[in-house]
């Protein structure tokens, strides 16, 4: 059961107080998102957790979300998010998928082994990035490393500035260095592709077996599914920590903010290419083709910030052309419904 004493606990903060009238500050319950079904949602208010049947009338939400309820703990509305991480729903959908709310750090999660990849790396960063959380790179598995600090050379390489941890994640010891970010109130995020130890990491830090966890394939060293759904786990220390499925597919969508951060030094080069709508592949008075040329900037890192670009721009068109034609077909269907009242008048 998710036991907290306060809102604080649960990330109260300013900014969600903010958003409250006086009036409603004496006559509803705020809630927060622990727990995701389909058909309901659990939520953990200073007074306990319970279920909430979801409705076809609620807006849609995520873990970490918060919510106002009256004193029957029925829902009254959603408050605006502080952070929200989201992506392009999985498949051919041209639909956006919520994956958390109000987080505050974001661990990415990557083992150093053969399924170690700068490029998934990246496109993590962007997706934190356009969230405006911060980012913290884990390099999981560092008792089974060799020469870990290769691994981390290759992660500061992306961005020096860029916060980067190797962790044992069975070890106590080595997931104490995590505490920093792991503050009584603080939502931290836990992304990974699967088996890379994210369920680990959470186990120790609860210092207990909550989330179930499996092992990596033998014969490629990419690992299985374990959490099979998000949740927000309270640490008996402080802090909390939203456990994620794990996303091998990370479609970008509405994420243009995100990659320009992440590829800054990319984007610093492009201001002084010769032309405005420079697309850096051939073009004439290209500084960033002249950037990898020299050796300052690295050939690919380059193609996967043009890469994920391309992703993002058409994502991106597919999801304007999903809330256009829906907001038509909402059109039509409010015209209909008026004109079948009058004509009933009738």
């Amino acid at each position: 059961m998710f036991e907290v004493t306060s809102l604080v606990q649960l990330g109260w903060i300013s900014y969600f107080q903010q958003q409250l009238t006086l009036d409603e500050w004496d006559e509803v319950v705020p809630a927060r998102i622990v727990e995701q079904y389909k058909s309901e949602i659990t939520v953990a208010t200073e007074s306990g957790a319970f279920n909430i049947a979801l409705l076809a009338s609620m807006p849609e939400m995520v873990v970490g979300d918060w919510l106002l309820l009256d004193k029957q703990h029925k829902f009254v509305r959603l408050l605006e998010r502080k952070t929200c991480f989201s992506r392009k729903a999985a498949g051919s959908q041209s639909k956006k998928q919520l994956i958390s709310a109000n987080v505050d750090t974001a661990f990415i999660v990557s083992s150093m082994n053969d399924d170690f990849n700068l490029n998934r790396i990246e496109r993590f960063l962007s997706l934190v990035n356009e969230a405006e959380a911060e980012p913290v790179v884990l390099l999981s598995k560092s008792d089974l490393s060799e020469e870990p600090e290769n691994f981390i050379k290759a992660v500061q390489a992306i961005d020096p500035f860029l916060a980067v941890e190797e962790v044992n994640c069975l070890d106590e010891k080595s997931v104490d260095k995590l505490s920093p970010w792991i503050k009584e109130g603080s939502t931290v995020a836990v992304l990974g592709s699967s088996g890379v130890g994210k369920s680990t990491l959470v186990n120790t830090l609860l210092g207990e077996s909550q989330q179930s966890t499996r092992g990596i394939r033998e014969d490629d060293d990419k690992g299985r599914h374990t959490t099979t759904r998000r949740s927000l786990i309270a640490l008996k220390t402080g802090g909390l920590i939203l456990d994620t499925p794990g996303m091998r597919e990370i479609q970008l969508a509405d994420c243009k903010e995100g990659i320009a951060t992440t590829f800054a030094d990319i984007e610093a080069y492009a201001e002084q290419c010769k032309f405005s709508d420079c697309q850096h592949q051939a073009e004439p008075g290209c500084a960033v083709q002249k950037a990898v040329e020299s050796g300052d900037l690295d050939e690919r890192r380059l193609k996967n910030y043009l890469k994920l670009g391309r992703e993002e721009a058409m994502n991106s068109a597919s999801l304007a052309e999903r809330r256009a034609s829906d907001k038509a077909l909402g059109k039509f269907y409010k015209t209909t419904l008026s004109q079948s009242h009058k004509l009933k008048g009738r």
